[in-house]
């Protein structure tokens, strides 16, 4: 039954039918292929109570904050203020690029917005400097998907949706790994900067350089900080955070920076709005996936499945990574998150893995699959903004991965890396 019913999944998928839609069709078929057609009446009381929930608001509002501060024109300011710091490091422009991958992880939350909105400035920039194109490309792809790692994480609110985990708990534990993987791809602009002599950009800092830099920065980096502190502080939810983070991104572009128009404002909406309404199919049809799959019993199979193989933790978690990893080469971060989720977490948390740890281990991998071929959504984008054919990208971008996938083994197999924060904060009692 389940090859069936997966085989029409990717079928769909395959022609081109939007990936909601195929959620629901999957589970539709599924519920009469197994002759349980009773439940088809409850499916859209099922579907209603996915969206009826108030840590689910924090997504269109900060979809919605990451859409201003980019109208807003923060990503330029950004980059001077962190090529004052690390523009001196050996391959200096592709060291600002990951920096400012970070600093924008706290206020976009989302990998794709990364790589476009960094791309259009790094790309040709490093380019001029001496860069090879194709090397460019790779690193604003590889640190885009710190974005959704670092909080606030579109991601993380999805997952905490439909697990029901603690999203400050998972915003809390993404913050070390995320740190984590942009280190590792500083290490390794490092080594490949020196062995082709890439060029550093050494600016002295002196104090008015200093202050004039993080006046235009400031409004950018106090963001993350009122998100984070609020949340992590227990000021307030992460659904009041991200109702603060679109006040405050309208005062930035109204009041501050004074860019920011009324027409301006209806298109960010429009488009928001587009984005939250796909965001919304999704959820709700993969709600009703999963409480098919439970109906079924399709977790107490895959759960069996993997035993058979082994009952080691840390086998059954480099299996399940493993799996992760060949599902998100073919499927979007998005539908292999809520529909393997319910599927997954109940193995690893019965085998005693923390739910905050797995939360965060599926979130680091399904990301790194954004990266790689053949449906990597980070990676087309890097092939449209950086001018480049996919053997081009694919032929530069393999260190990066390792390199993550690197971080990704360490986040699996050291459980402090995830939970020292949550822990210190109190998620973890």
């Amino acid at each position: 039954m389940i090859g069936v019913i997966l085989t029409l999944f990717f079928i769909l998928a395959i022609i081109g039918v939007p990936v909601g839609i195929v959620v629901a069709l999957t589970t539709l078929f599924g519920f009469l292929y197994t002759d349980n057609a009773i439940f088809l009446s409850m499916i859209s009381q099922r579907m209603f109570s996915a969206m009826d929930s108030f840590t689910f608001l924090a997504l269109p509002f900060f979809l919605l904050a990451g859409d201003i501060m980019n109208k807003v024109g923060l990503t330029g300011r950004l980059v001077d203020f962190a090529n004052l710091f690390f523009g001196r490091l050996k391959g200096g422009l592709a060291q600002v690029n990951i920096v400012t991958s970070i600093i924008f992880g706290g206020i976009s939350g989302a990998a794709v917005a990364d790589t476009a909105a960094l791309g259009r400035i790094f790309i040709p920039s490093m380019t001029k400097q001496g860069y090879e194109r194709d090397f460019s490309t790779a690193v604003t792809v590889a640190s885009s998907i710190i974005a959704p790692i670092i909080p606030p994480s579109i991601i993380m609110v999805l997952y905490g949706s439909i697990m029901e985990v603690s999203i400050a708990g998972l915003f809390a534990a993404g913050i070390v790994p995320g740190l984590m993987i942009g280190l590792a791809l500083m290490i390794l602009t490092r080594v490949i900067a020196g062995r082709r002599n890439y060029p550093t950009n050494p600016e002295k800092i002196t104090l008015p350089r200093l202050v004039k830099r993080t006046r235009g920065a400031m409004w950018a980096l106090m963001m993350p900080v009122i998100i984070l502190g609020g949340i992590l502080g227990g000021f307030f939810t992460p659904t009041e955070a991200a109702a603060i983070a679109v006040g405050f991104a309208l005062f930035v572009g109204m009041v501050v920076y004074r860019n920011l128009t009324f027409k301006d404002l209806y298109n960010i909406f429009f488009k928001s709005a587009v984005t939250m309404g796909v965001i919304t199919m999704l959820l709700s049809a993969a709600t009703v996936l999963a409480w098919f799959l439970a109906i079924e019993q399709i977790p107490e199979m895959v759960a069996h499945i993997f035993m058979s193989i082994s009952d080691n933790k840390y086998i059954i978690l480099l299996l399940c990574n493993i799996f992760l990893v060949i599902v998100g080469m073919f499927l979007d971060i998005g539908p292999a998150l809520l529909i393997l989720g319910p599927i997954l977490a109940p193995l690893a948390i019965n085998l005693g893995v923390h739910p905050l740890h797995f939360g965060i281990m599926m979130c680091v991998n399904l990301n790194i699959a954004l990266m790689t071929p053949p449906m990597g959504a980070c990676l087309f984008m890097g092939m449209i903004v950086g001018e480049l054919k996919l053997g081009e990208l694919v032929r530069a971008i393999w260190p990066f991965i390792l390199a993550e996938l690197f971080v990704l083994a360490l986040v699996i197999y050291i459980p402090a890396i995830t939970l020292w924060v949550p822990n210190m904060l109190g998620f973890i009692k």
